[in-house]
């Protein structure tokens, strides 16, 4: 029965010839749902959701997203849960096919970098693949677009269709759909295609145990056993330093419990669990130089804060036959563990160590946050062995963590800071000594890339090669493990001697501060075994599961230990014994509350060879003080979210302390408040910036601190004083003043009412400026977040600020009062004598030799970098950019009736002179402005106006009332300091004081 129908379709196909033969199409739409169902498969790396089947976009969840049918093949989704992810590194390919036709056809979508694409693969006899022939990549967009491949030449010809995704960070995926070519899928190809890769996993898994087999036989590794702690990866959030999640702040919700401390002895690959936290965490081991001791940090549950304890080590070895078990329930400590800070409310953290048996770590102790953002930031603390005495000895305005020995004795930690400086270009190692003097760059603080330097640990017998974690600014703590010798260049590419992976070293100094978000597999935690092994975290392949792994200079990286009970494996330490260093001679003395900084001789150091010798007159210093304080709406002009709105494109508000004279030999030295954040200015005759700092520096009660020159090279050698420096002659110079007292400075009352208001807005007016466009407005009219002429003068590029600037260093006169078309106006005059002698008429005229002190005020505004507000302290935190008096419904209500939309209707308000607004400007008539229309816009913007009559926003740092978040905040504040105040008083008495003390 079934031959005729055979028969008949052969005859059929004779009698057709070529025109109406109909070819054999290979089909990938994808419409079966699994990889399975298509025959493809996983080839290499890990993709939990290769199809997806979404409706809508991401980005914009009212638009269909494109494909054709339901389903399609993706590496941006994740099985568990339906966000996004450009972290997934795969390799997707096809059945093997014969490719028949001249055309292919597919739809692709996604993202455009060199390691993302679809490719059209060449399949050997071997059953190996060769490099693609053609590849497809996506536009940077969520949309489909179709790619036609010409395949006329590869007719006859075995292929597979692959998907790579080598990449991570942004638009570091891709997505294919409804792939069609002429020709048929090659059934036996496709098994010896499947054959090879298994014999090929086959052989990489037996190399990769005979090779972890053998590395856990490396004496370096086997000499003793190894501590770790178990923990899930810190959930991602905004940058590599919040790992705290602490109680109370604005990302708690982030902290997942359930970690443990933990001993691997590679001999016999053998665990024992030492200490179990079910509902928290315990973090950051540090073993005494005896081996006897442990200092670990935990918090027992979501509701607790961080804490230092201290675990008798030798005694629980010796004797425990149970883990410890830290309940969240129990204040109570357990055996062998001893608690040393219990100060509720703040965090501490990275417990280190010293010689004399005192600690250093990190907390929050004084609670400030980061300026780009809303998290909470950690200084250096230390304390007595037995935990009293808890004092700060760091007070960057940001963050200091991950502190370890130098061999003579200092402190090496990782910073991060703002001083005029992009948010993700400052975070370098630094280095102090145990009583917090001489902060100083050790590497990395004008470095882009990595974004992070964090984990720093010296090389056992160098004093200048260290391992380290090179990060990016807004990613976990991790990336690739790096090499670096500071000898060789305290920034950039040439000191780094060698990354794990190896090809993470082509990442330094290239793109920015996240560039290493791309590096996989990604590692952490480094431990130096000897000055060639060395231990460290790392991702196991299987999602973000981190395991224990072995890195050499001879090119090794190994995954030695994976926990398979643990959800990941960190801060491997090795226990065994190491002799202390020295300790670090002098002591603070907290009976006094000044210190002293001197400059040997300004005129040495980057770029100071032009300025001329005579040219420096004085050092203007300048406080940048913490924000304590944060809004839920925040400005972003391209350098990061300032919450509130702080500056046109800068986080920090400046406090100028005054300035000293320089002597004629270059030589400086003043005395300054101690613990305070401060930068150096050097200043010419007029009082014009030079040259400025971009990073901060502190001096201690009592210390005497300074530098050789201005910016002058760290590794440099200097010659011998053939003279004593004048300056260093005599008692340090007292600082003048700058315009009255110390104070936050406002623009709008240190420049604003003083100069314009007083000089120029009778023709630098709304009503004047319309008629000339080239006449910027001068009027103090405030708007949505600033004032118009702040706006007006930062948009026409009068003033050459460096704003939120870039990680390279600045040479002298490069920007400033003397760079800038406003500073040679008030200097000079205006380019028209006309207007001069008209302004001289009227008594307004203002140039350096009539008006000294007004022409100082606008050259010092420029030079401290443009700020706007001196307060981080708003009466409006929920309002648009955390300054607005009308709310986000109003600002959109007269939107609509303006047709005055974003910035421009930002700069189109006038809530002083609300009838006075140019975003008014449609209603020219009486009778337009009788309109309904015009009435409820200038209602709107007459509403803000009594909003600020009622309560400042933040121009007046005197005047601001404070929300109560923000009065709850300076309570805790004012609290801590306190504590603080009397912990360095019981240190001058001989006195001991405990967190316990003060609960």
């Amino acid at each position: 029965m079934r031959l005729f129908p055979l028969l008949l379709a052969l005859l059929m196909t004779i009698l057709s010839g070529p025109a109406l033969h109909s070819a054999e199409q290979v089909v990938f739409d994808f419409e079966s749902g699994s990889l399975d169902g298509e025959g493809w498969r996983v080839v290499e790396g890990v993709n939990t959701k290769p199809v997806g089947n979404r409706e809508f976009e991401y980005n914009n969840p009212n638009k269909k997203y494109e494909k054709r049918g339901r389903y399609y093949l993706t590496t941006l989704e994740q099985a568990v849960n339906d966000r996004p992810t450009d972290d997934t590194v795969c390799v997707l390919e096809s059945p093997v096919f014969v490719i028949q036709g001249d055309e292919a056809r597919l739809l692709i979508g996604g993202g455009s970098r060199p390691g993302t694409y679809a490719g059209l693969c060449p399949v050997t006899d071997d059953g190996s693949v060769g490099k693609p022939v053609l590849e497809a990549r996506g536009q940077n967009s969520e949309s489909l677009h179709e790619t036609v491949w010409d395949t006329s030449k590869l007719k006859g010809k075995a292929f597979v269709l692959q998907v790579v995704d080598r990449e991570t960070g942004g638009w570091a995926h891709i997505r294919m759909d409804d792939f069609r070519a002429e020709g048929r899928i090659d059934e036996a190809k496709t098994d010896l295609r499947k054959r090879y890769l298994e014999d090929v996993v086959t052989k990489k898994e037996a190399e990769e145990k005979a090779r972890i087999e053998a590395a856990k036989t490396n004496p370096f590794l086997s000499a003793q056993p190894i501590i770790y702690v178990t923990r899930k990866q810190y959930r991602l959030d905004h940058h590599n330093t919040e790992t705290l999640f602490q109680a109370g702040e604005i990302n708690e919700e982030k902290f997942e419990g359930g970690g443990s401390l933990r001993l691997w002895n590679p001999k016999d690959d053998s665990v024992r669990i030492l200490l179990e936290v079910p509902a928290g965490v315990v973090r950051d081991p540090c073993l005494s130089f005896d081996a006897k001791r442990l200092l670990v940090s935990i918090r027992r549950n979501i509701e607790d804060d961080y804490h230092i304890y201290e675990l008798e080590l030798a005694e629980l070895l010796e004797k425990a036959s149970k883990p410890l078990i830290v309940k969240p329930d129990e204040k109570s400590d357990a055996s062998f563990l001893r608690q040393l800070t219990q100060l509720p409310g703040v965090s501490d953290i990275d417990p280190l160590y010293l010689p004399n048996g005192q600690i250093i770590f990190s907390a929050t102790r004084e609670p400030k946050f980061c300026m780009c953002n809303r998290h909470i930031m950690c200084n250096l603390y230390k304390m007595n062995g037995d935990g009293s005495n808890i004092h700060q000895i760091g007070k960057n305005t940001l963050f200091e963590g991950h502190a370890s020995l130098l061999p003579d004795g200092r402190i090496l930690y990782d910073r991060w800071e703002y001083v005029d400086r992009n948010f993700g270009d400052a975070q370098g190692v630094w280095m102090t000594t145990d009583e917090g003097f001489n902060h100083a760059i050790f590497w990395g603080n004008n470095t882009a890339s990595p974004g992070g330097v964090i984990d720093a640990r010296i090389l056992p017998g160098s004093s200048s090669v260290f391992v380290a974690t090179f990060s990016s600014c807004h990613d976990r703590p991790w990336g690739a493990v790096a090499l670096i010798d500071r000898q060789l260049g305290i920034d950039g590419k040439q000191a780094v001697l060698q990354t794990w992976p190896a090809s993470a070293v082509d990442l330094v100094d290239a793109g920015n501060y996240d560039t290493f978000i791309r590096v996989r597999p990604k590692l952490e935690d480094p431990f130096p075994l000897s000055d060639q092994w060395f231990l460290a975290s790392g991702m196991t392949g299987k999602g973000e599961r981190m395991g224990i792994y072995l890195l050499g200079r001879d090119g090794t990286m190994l995954l030695v230990h994976d926990d398979k009970d643990a959800p990941g494996c960190y801060d491997p330490t090795p226990l065994s014994r190491v002799p202390p260093p020295p300790m670090h001679a002098g002591k603070a003395d907290y009976s006094q509350s000044t210190g002293v900084f001197t400059v040997m001789n300004v005129y040495e150091g980057y770029g100071m060879e032009k300025v001329k010798k005579g040219d420096a007159k004085f050092i203007r210093v300048i406080e940048s003080p913490e924000k304590r304080t944060w809004s839920s709406s925040g400005w972003d002009n391209g350098t990061g979210e300032q919450a509130p709105g702080m500056a046109w494109k800068d986080f920090n508000n400046k406090r100028i302390l005054g300035t000293v004279p320089t002597e004629d030999d270059g030589s400086v030295g003043f005395e300054v408040p101690a613990d305070t954040f401060l930068y150096l200015q050097l200043l010419d005759e007029k009082g014009r910036m030079i040259q400025s700092m971009r990073s901060g520096m502190i001096v201690r009660p009592g210390e005497t601190n300074g530098c050789f020159g201005c910016h002058e090279d760290r590794l440099a050698t200097f010659p011998s004083l053939v003279r004593t420096p004048k300056a260093m002659k005599n008692p340090p110079t007292p600082m003048n003043g700058w315009h009255g007292p110390p104070r936050l400075f406002s623009y709008v009352k240190e420049v604003q009412e003083p100069v314009f208001d007083q000089y120029c807005v009778t023709c630098h007016d709304y009503g004047k400026v319309e008629q000339n466009e080239r006449m910027p407005n001068l009027a103090g009219d405030r708007n949505t977040i600033f004032n118009t002429s702040y706006v007006e003068i930062q948009r026409r590029g009068l003033v050459k600020a460096v704003g939120a600037g870039s990680h390279v260093k600045l040479e002298p006169y490069s920007w400033g009062s003397t760079q800038s078309r406003l500073a040679e106006v008030m200097c000079d005059g205006h380019a028209d004598p006309a207007i001069d002698q008209e302004r001289k008429k009227r008594g307004v005229y203002v140039d350096a030799e009539t008006h000294p002190d007004v022409v100082d005020r606008v050259m010092t505004w420029i030079d401290v970098n443009t700020p706007y507000y001196g307060t981080y302290s708003t009466s409006f935190p929920n309002g648009r950019y955390g300054r607005c008096p009308i709310s986000n419904a109003e600002f959109g209500r007269l939107a609509e009736l303006t047709g005055v939309k974003g910035r421009d209707l930002d700069w189109g308000i006038s809530f002083d002179r609300p009838e006075r607004s140019p975003c008014l400007s449609k209603w020219k008539t009486a009778a337009d402005r009788k309109t309904p229309e015009y009435v409820e816009a200038l209602a709107i913007i007459t509403h803000g106006k009594h909003a600020l009559e009622k309560t400042p926003r933040g121009e007046d740092p005197d005047g601001v009332p404070v929300p109560p978040r923000d009065a709850k905040q300076q309570e805790k504040y004012d609290r801590l300091k306190e504590i603080e105040r009397r912990m360095r008083e019981a240190i001058v008495n001989g006195e001991k004081l405990y967190d316990r003390d003060f609960r």
